[in-house]
């Protein structure tokens, strides 16, 4: 691995940086975007039946706002109870922006890496190219001058690729979770309206 990294020349550095971001930002998101933790299963119910036990209180909604996103949603609503339906819907809108934001978190970065890097590669192929015409002289071609611009070429070109793909898949596995959470949010918070506002009981 070592002695292809040195094959295709300086240029494969910041591939690597890239592909070394991009692993650590799909793992950081695969294991923050799962439904589990973003859409506890059941919560909705069971902040419901609390509330009706017990009402509104303070351990309530901080113990709600930290469980999970769609708790801090939720946690809005409730803290607008005896407010107008306006008043409810724009502070769990507001919420949910907030929300939606931190899904998307270091999403920006990944697209950029799938973009990028493909450019990079062919950056590193240009500059492959350019010794391979640097080989060439009046007295003859330089075979290993001529064998490390094709090296350089190459090299960089396919690293570019091997990146590129897997974080453009990944970026657009991630944009359609998120927005399907935010979805199911909405809907949840809906629901939640409804009941605080006497419309419906469950």
């Amino acid at each position: 691995m070592f002695s292809i990294i040195l094959a295709a020349g300086w240029p494969i550095w910041p591939l690597l940086l890239a592909s070394i971001i991009a692993v650590a930002l799909i793992i950081e998101r695969l294991v923050t975007l799962r439904r589990a933790k973003v859409l506890p299963s059941g919560l909705l119910q069971r902040v419901i039946a609390e509330y009706r036990k017990q009402g509104v209180n303070d351990s309530m909604l901080a113990g709600l706002e930290a469980q999970s996103p769609l708790g801090r949603v939720l946690a809005a609503g409730f803290r607008s109870v005896g407010m107008s339906r306006e008043v409810m819907r724009e502070s769990i809108e507001e919420a949910g922006s907030v929300v939606a934001h931190d899904l998307e978190r270091y999403l920006t970065t990944l697209g950029t890496i799938a973009s990028v890097s493909p450019l990079m590669g062919l950056f590193g192929t240009v500059v492959g190219m350019i010794e391979i015409f640097g080989s060439q002289a009046p007295t003859g071609s330089n075979p290993m001058q001529l064998a490390h611009g094709i090296s350089v070429a190459l090299y960089n070109t396919g690293f570019g690729l091997v990146i590129a793909i897997p974080a453009m898949i990944f970026w657009r596995h991630f944009r359609a979770l998120v927005n399907s959470f935010v979805l199911e949010m909405q809907q949840q918070a809906v629901r939640l309206v409804e009941v605080l506002q006497g419309e419906r009981k469950a």
